[in-house]
């Protein structure tokens, strides 16, 4: 099996031969809207899929010379997305602390000051983003920290290896130790500057980013708001209901809103490409407010269970069309592995009584964060003129995957081992814009 070279990625064309499976829709009981191809090929150019199909039906239309990669006995599937992450939090991951409150004073915001070291900044972003790409993470929704440059640090990273990511410098003006405070007029000040910088720039976005209620005036609150409005097409993220001692707290220091997520609401922070993080404890007027809005709720299952914060309700999300995704939490979240998270979104759905299947798992980790983040076509699929981030996932990485999948007679049952049995290891190669990035040893 041949490797690219970098050039090779951008301008030849690539053939890879594998089972194939990408989303239409989103997957149902009675539909499995989805694409998958036992024996496919797909071709790839200029960082784009150009063909995606049965090997049989193309094989024949390559132009000559094209080198074909052989994964046979492999999964192809599109990389997945994560839609909450902190990337300073790595150093830090699998901290103990009796819950999120704690946890924050103890280990975030310590770790978090080392950042106003640029080298720092740069060492952590590239330790990151290789983790990230070892788990087959193409696209992430990142949280720096407060340091303009943390932000700087970290689009330079991923813009140099032409990744697809979403970041932004956290908005924090209160609540928070004074080595992390920005003031509302720098933290709009710097942010601008950055978006403006990185918005758009090769395939790097923006993510307007207060941390979270508790730790931002009325008055930040108020300049996210304008930049949100001027900047349309930007991202927001920021965290909501998360634990219980939170929201109290939460509620205390916004008294006359109706909720939480209310809080975001009046300012202007309910729109689409907007990404919640947690969302445990909403009511159903939240979880219409958020389909009504376009925002989006990010199930963070690792991280839930570890600071013991709460048991995401997701048929009650399913109930109200609320937008959901997968996302990991990292460094409350215990795991990079998106498929480590499937496994434990799947058990806290199953602790409510509701059957999670691995079909709908993966669709949002894959198309259905597309389709939330307004990114669909671009990412999150493997249909011709999507950018060709993809991965190749095997089915026989370990010992017990290995003898469990050898057992499976459907789609369904193939997905779910992958979901419950599978980690970092079951992720044999990834690609970003057709240029491998990964490959397992």
């Amino acid at each position: 099996m041949t490797s690219p070279t970098n050039a090779q990625a951008v301008s030849e064309a690539q053939a890879y031969r594998a089972q194939l499976l990408y989303f239409r829709d989103t997957p149902k009981a009675e539909d499995e809207a989805c694409e998958w191809v036992r024996d496919g090929l797909l071709v790839v150019r200029d960082g784009h899929i150009t063909h995606c199909g049965g090997y049989d039906q193309l094989i024949g239309q390559l132009p000559t010379g094209t080198a074909v990669h052989d994964w046979r006995g492999h999964l192809i599937t599109p990389g997945f997305i994560d839609t909450h992450i902190h990337y300073p939090q790595t150093d830090m991951i699998a901290s103990p602390a009796p819950g999120l409150l704690p946890w924050l004073e103890t280990y975030t915001f310590p770790t978090e000051r080392r950042f106003e070291d640029p080298a720092y900044a740069q060492d952590v972003a590239q330790f990151f983003l290789d983790e990230l790409m070892r788990c087959g993470t193409t696209t992430a929704m990142v949280y720096c920290t407060v340091h303009p440059g943390s932000a700087q640090a970290f689009f330079e990273e991923s813009h140099a290896r032409n990744l697809r990511m979403i970041a932004g410098k956290v908005m924090m003006d209160r609540n928070c130790p004074d080595y992390l405070r920005d003031t509302a007029e720098s933290g709009a000040r710097d942010s601008e500057m950055l978006l403006r910088r990185w918005h758009g720039t090769g395939r790097q976005l923006y993510a307007l980013t207060p941390r979270f209620a508790p730790t931002s005036t009325p008055e930040q609150l108020g300049r996210c708001r304008e930049l949100a409005q001027a900047y349309p097409d930007v991202f927001i993220q920021s965290h909501v209901a998360e634990n219980r001692d939170e929201v109290k707290w939460v509620m205390d220091l916004f008294p006359g809103h109706r909720s939480y997520l209310d809080i975001y609401d009046r300012y202007g922070l309910l729109r689409p490409r907007a990404v919640y993080g947690h969302c445990v404890w909403l009511d159903d007027d939240d979880r219409r407010r958020l389909r009504d809005s376009g925002a989006v709720a990010a199930h963070c299952p690792t991280s839930n269970q570890f600071l013991g914060s709460g048991l995401f309700d997701h048929a009650a999300a399913q109930d109200f069309g609320t937008p959901v995704t997968l996302a990991t939490d990292v460094g409350g979240g215990s795991s990079f592995s998106m498929l480590q998270t499937m496994n434990e979104a799947h058990k806290v759905a199953r602790l409510s009584g509701h059957h999670l299947t691995a079909r709908r798992m993966f669709w949002q980790a894959t198309q259905g964060a597309a389709k939330h983040l307004g990114l669909t076509g671009q990412i999150g699929t493997l249909e011709a003129g999507a950018e060709a981030d993809f991965i190749v996932l095997n089915p026989t990485a370990t010992p017990l995957l290995a003898r469990r999948t050898a057992r499976t007679e459907s789609l369904e049952e193939l997905l779910f081992a992958f979901a419950m049995l599978g980690d970092d290891r079951a992720v044999a190669a990834t690609y970003a814009a057709g240029r491998e990035v990964h490959r397992r040893a």
